[in-house]
């Protein structure tokens, strides 16, 4: 609970009940814990500023970390102090007056530690007086734009030399001095410092070149890789149709084998840290009547040792001039020719001399400077501010430059960034996972009403990919952020300034050497050693992640016990099967994670967590929610779904979790998904008029009146998702009003054929639609024409949703859609495309659409086409 929550709190409304004495002493209470707010405020802006000049001042050094010390007891005490008042508030008038007696010791033992914070604060001001530092710059400007970063060519820098040769390399037949065709297998290794562009380097030749192989697959390779977890990710990426989670490695290599056999495929292997990882599994991969090609990326010499030949390219810094080219693009991005005014050209000279050609620092301090006024005076006192930190020559590894974005960053926004450093190495950050946490922990200021946290939170995200402190993994179809992941040399920056603020820990369960979890606020948990960790006590801990496969539930419980004010326990891709009753005490819990786990069911206990938002069970084995469920009255997010997945072509495989009645009373709840339709709950979820998300399955005939209803309700709605009991049911959706905010529509099941016109007529209002799922819809060349109306569509799937012989796409039609998916059309014989239809379609998939004897009428209109997928069409296809 943040300090703010806690001073809302007003203690008259039960103040009269106690006796005198103990009604002083909470007014005391509540009158120290206002003036506290101030002082905390001070004490973070006093820690953000001063964190940049510490290393140059012991006595800075020492100062900042006596005030970190005392405003992480202030906001322990603020939090229990809530923490008793909520308890207080439940049940009846004498049971609340017996409880505010019960608590009389705590509130005179918290007066007391205020008390005696306050007298170590004075103590340390007599010791530095004001909370300012004297040498300080003034405070730097933040960029808040929200604009999004993508890498393009012509950012590219220097690297046209190594682009050549290893194009050169790569495509077989080009001719490098070698027959490639007679020596079918390469291995090419690309190696340098931390942040030099290895990976950029090859990610772009990578791309470049794909295309000219059978097969293509990159995998990162983490420093605690094991051979089987390589394989299993090698095995996704080149999309073999194997059960990686439960297969035997030899059955995994031998399918990869078999896979690849025959055929020309490309791997590459990013930052591979041990030449072992190539050793142990090289022989899996067939090198007879094939052409390979494998690249491999590290930072070790060693490892780039396993180039055929002299087929290696050590990576160097960037010469001056592209240096300079790049320093200038990032720092002037915004100004047409992309120059140095001649007034800051000495300055940027002190910067590159202080990058050492390192890409990594460049954009970095080049992303800095381009939020900050084009004026000597801003950048000396940012150069000032640089330069105070290198007092030891550290540039080789960019540790220090990294160290200064970090503390750009403003004090919300670092908080949310070291939270993603504390999760694994090349984890990857799923948007919507990623800041509920945040939003979980408190990082994220702003009003509830209207979805504004996550939207702040959303900000946030794009701003760390902005200032390249994140990477982007994936976008949607909108080009929105959805999924991204840090960079390794940054998170070991970020890692250790999380460890220096005691702000978190990673633990791995194998330290050799005690682990002391003393006053640590999060924890990270890499393995299923809990021992050490068990054993050392957590009375601070807010946030748990656990992310061994097997762990021993029992050890858990003695952390879980200590850390009475814990906001998220997140448990994700743990085999445990059954949540420790000691997770039903955490009152102050916020967020509750059990993704891809094997929980069956949730005890009725878990109503007693009041303080939830979410409850994350995607994924797990969990088949119903308890009927406690509809007493956490600020859930926002409800998400559970069987492990199987959600197959587009067979509603059976689609999951359903059955909830209790009563759920009218989850009125804040913005997100409830995959969840069993009843006639009950389908007249209660109309009064969940703040959803933003909803997905309902098992919907029948009879029950369409009554959700109909309940969505029309819904006037925040973006995601919908309606699923029918079966393939046949037919979905009676006639007086279905969709709100106008809607952005993303899936249903599946059979529509009313004759009414079908009148359905997608009526959608028409939906401006914001961009996306629509369709499948098992009944719909034919007439009716089919009637969804042009949707003119905003990115995205269009039609899975067994068209059983007409011809589908056409006439001039004018879905001028927007980039992705269109036929699936299951087993009477389409003839598709026709007027020029001047779906003029931005990128993709193009035509799947198990057996009578499908020609190519696309017209596809040469298609100008924008970058993929065209077909299978299981008529063997004579031409």
């Amino acid at each position: 609970m943040t300090l703010g929550a806690a001073l809302a709190k007003e203690a008259a409304t039960f103040v009269g009940t106690l006796l005198r004495k103990e009604a002083a002493a909470l007014r005391g209470l509540f009158g120290k814990i206002r003036q506290s707010k101030a002082e905390l405020e001070s004490m973070q802006a006093y820690l953000h500023e001063a964190e940049r000049f510490k290393d140059t001042d012991k006595t800075t050094s020492i100062f900042v970390g006596e005030i970190r010390t005392l405003a992480i007891q202030i906001e322990d005490v603020a939090d229990e102090f809530t923490y008793k008042l909520e308890d207080c508030k439940h049940g009846g008038f004498a049971c609340k007056a017996r409880k505010r007696l019960k608590h009389i010791k705590t509130w005179y033992r918290l007066a007391a530690k205020f008390q005696e914070i306050e007298a170590k604060l004075e103590d340390a001001n007599r010791r530095k007086k004001y909370y300012t530092v004297r040498s300080s710059p003034a405070t730097r400007s933040v960029s808040q734009s929200q604009a999004l970063h993508f890498t393009r060519d012509e950012d590219l820098v220097g690297i046209e030399e190594n682009k050549g040769k290893l194009v050169e390399w790569l495509i077989p037949g080009s001719g490098d001095g070698d027959d490639l065709e007679q020596s079918s297998s390469k291995v090419t290794t690309v190696w340098g410092m931390p942040g030099v562009g290895k990976t950029t380097l090859v990610d772009h030749v990578y791309n470049t070149v794909k295309l000219d192989f059978d097969a293509a697959a990159w995998v990162t390779v983490s420093e605690s890789y094991s051979p089987e977890d390589l394989l299993k990710k090698i095995a996704t990426e080149f999309r073999i149709a194997v059960d990686v989670a439960n297969i035997e490695m030899r059955v995994l290599a031998k399918s990869i084998h078999n896979h690849l056999q025959g055929k020309k495929y490309i791997l590459v292997m990013d930052d591979v840290w041990d030449a072992h990882a190539w050793l142990e599994i090289r022989k899996v991969f067939p090198t007879s009547n094939c052409t390979c090609r494998f690249v491999i990326t590290s930072r070790k010499y060693e490892v780039s040792c396993l180039a055929t030949g002299d087929h290696t390219i050590h990576l160097e810094p960037l010469k001056a001039h592209h240096s300079w080219v790049l320093f200038c693009k990032g720092a002037f991005w915004n100004d047409v020719d992309q120059q140095c005014p001649p007034e800051l050209q000495e300055l940027a000279s002190k910067f590159l001399a202080k990058c050492q050609g390192l890409p990594i620092a460049i954009a970095c301090i080049g992303r800095l400077l381009s939020c900050k006024p084009q004026t000597p005076a801003e950048w000396e006192n940012v150069y000032r501010g640089l330069d105070s930190q290198l007092t030891k020559d550290v540039m080789p590894d960019c540790h220090m430059i990294l160290k200064v974005s970090l503390e750009d960053l403003p004090y919300d926004l670092k908080n949310c960034f070291l939270y993603c450093a504390l999760l694994p190495e090349d984890y990857v950050l799923r948007r919507k996972v990623t800041t509920r946490q945040w939003i979980a922990a408190g990082f994220i200021r702003g009003k509830e009403e209207n979805n504004k946290l996550e939207e702040v939170a959303e900000g946030y995200l794009t701003e760390l990919v902005n200032r390249s402190l994140l990477k982007v993994v994936e976008r949607n179809h909108l080009g929105r952020l959805k999924h991204c992941r840090m960079h390794d040399v940054i998170r070991l920056v970020a890692l250790n300034k999380a460890k220096e603020e005691r702000f978190g820990e990673v633990y791995n369960g194998s330290s050799a050497g005690a682990f002391s979890v003393e006053g640590a606020r999060r924890i990270t948990v890499l393995g299923e050693n809990l021992e050490q960790l068990s054993r050392s006590g957590a009375t601070h801990l807010r946030v748990l992640h656990v992310f061994g496969t097997y762990i021993n539930t029992d050890l858990l419980k003695p952390i879980l016990t200590s850390s009475k004010l814990m906001s998220t326990l997140d448990l994700q891709g743990t085999r445990i099967k059954m949540l420790p009753s000691e997770v039903f005490n955490l009152f102050n819990l916020r967020y509750l994670g059990i993704r891809d786990t094997e929980i069956e069911s949730l005890p009725e206990e878990v109503g007693r967590l009041q303080n939830l938002e979410v409850l994350d069970a995607s994924r797990s084995k969990l088949t119903y929610f308890p009927n406690n469920v509809v007493r956490l009255q600020k859930l926002r997010y409800l998400m559970a779904s069987i492990d199987g997945g959600h197959d587009r072509l067979e509603i059976g495989n689609i999951s359903v979790v059955k909830v209790p009645s009563g759920m009218q009373h989850l009125a804040r709840l913005r997100s409830l998904k995959f969840v069993k339709a009843s006639s009950e709950f389908l007249r209660e979820v109309a009064a969940l008029t703040e959803l933003r998300s909803f997905s309902v399955s098992n919907v029948r005939s009879e029950q369409t009146s009554d959700l109909s209803n309940a969505i029309s309700r819904m006037s925040h709605l973006i995601h919908l998702e309606i699923v029918a009991a079966t393939e046949n049911e037919v979905l009676r959706l006639e007086g279905l009003h969709l709100p106008p905010t809607l952005s993303w529509l899936g249903i599946a099941g059979q529509l009313e054929k004759t009414s079908t016109p009148q359905l997608f007529s009526s959608w028409s209002h939906l401006n914001n639609l961009t996306r629509l799922d369709l499948a098992f819809s009944n719909i034919d060349e007439d009716n089919f024409s009637y969804l042009c109306v949707l003119s905003g569509l990115h995205f269009l799937s039609l899975a067994k949703a068209f059983g007409g012989k011809r589908l056409d796409f006439h001039a004018g039609s879905f001028p927007e859609l980039t992705n269109l998916y036929i699936l299951g059309a087993t009477q389409l014989s003839q598709v026709k495309i007027e020029e001047g239809a779906m003029q931005n379609l990128t993709h193009l998939w035509l799947r198990y659409c057996p009578e499908l004897k020609f190519r696309p009428c017209g596809i040469e209109h298609l100008r924008a086409l970058e993929e065209l997928f077909l299978t299981d069409t008529y063997q004579r296809f031409r």
